[in-house]
């Protein structure tokens, strides 16, 4: 039975975003992309009935698959394969660190698209902070995702439109990102209403930029982007900061108070968060 076959004898819910990826040749790019070896041990999030999930155990040492749908978890207890783990629980409430147990581990992921953003933080943690235990315990993060989603991950402020912002922030401070390819509507199965991309995150040691206050930076960017028309001065303002001190900081970096904060890279939003910091 090809994948397509497959995927229709299961009853799909939408509720949980399932749109089962059904193009082979999409899935032995995602294997390639990986670049398993069997020293890997990889957490696959939302396997589904395990079309992916077939192809990760006879690459990777060991395969650790995290599923919400109690009948899907009964479709993937069906490989038996012996390097594989099946963990029936929501992946927002997983302690990553706990199934990794002291070893870097690969994260591949064709994951429902109405939680990305929240996906991405728990495996990413926030900004301010330092030592999150699931991002301590990633190597890399291989991601199917909606395409528009994707080009937000890897925008910078050169990006064209409304692309950069705070996902694109939160996930290039801790990791290099990569959009590897997009991936049309009908490569699944029921076949979604976007086109799909595959992203690649290479997490990150230390984040990008080195701050006294990293809190401080995360209310600063919060606040540029709580009000996107607004320009940088009255998105902080408006955001809490005092006037005095955000007009101050503005000068003493040379931004123009028209500038916006899509125009701001990482690294100058780093500087106005900490000189606005020495001013408080």
């Amino acid at each position: 039975m090809d994948y397509l076959q497959r995927a229709k004898y299961f009853r799909t819910k939408k509720r949980l975003g399932q749109n089962f990826l059904i193009n082979e040749e999409v899935l032995y790019d995602i294997i390639e992309y990986a670049n398993l070896t069997n020293e890997d041990t990889v957490l696959e999030i939302g396997a589904g009935v395990g079309f992916l999930t077939e192809l990760l155990v006879k690459h990777a040492g060991k395969v650790i698959a995290v599923e919400l749908d109690e009948a899907a978890v009964s479709e993937l207890k069906k490989l038996n394969a012996d390097n594989l783990t099946i963990i029936h629980q929501d992946i927002l409430k997983t302690d990553i660190s706990a199934l990794s147990k002291g070893e870097k581990i690969k994260v591949v992921a064709n994951i429902p698209y109405y939680i990305t953003s929240p996906i991405i933080a728990h495996l990413l943690g926030e900004i301010d902070d330092l030592n999150n235990k699931n991002r301590n315990s990633i190597a890399e993060i291989i991601l199917m995702v909606q395409e528009e989603v994707a080009r937000r991950i890897v925008a910078t402020e050169n990006s064209n439109g409304k692309q950069y912002g705070l996902l694109s922030i939160l996930a290039q401070f801790w990791a290099d990102c990569t959009l590897l390819r997009t991936v049309g509507r009908k490569s699944f199965y029921p076949a979604p209403s976007v086109t799909s991309a595959i992203i690649k995150l290479d997490v990150n040691e230390l984040p990008r930029i080195q701050l006294s206050d990293y809190a401080y930076f995360r209310r600063t960017i919060k606040a540029a982007f709580g009000q996107r028309r607004k320009n940088i001065k009255n998105a902080l303002i408006n955001g809490g900061f005092e006037k005095e001190k955000v007009n101050m900081a503005l000068k003493n970096l040379c931004i123009a108070e028209n500038t916006r904060g899509e125009d701001l890279s990482i690294e100058m939003f780093g500087k106005l968060s900490e000189e606005l910091c020495k001013l408080k």
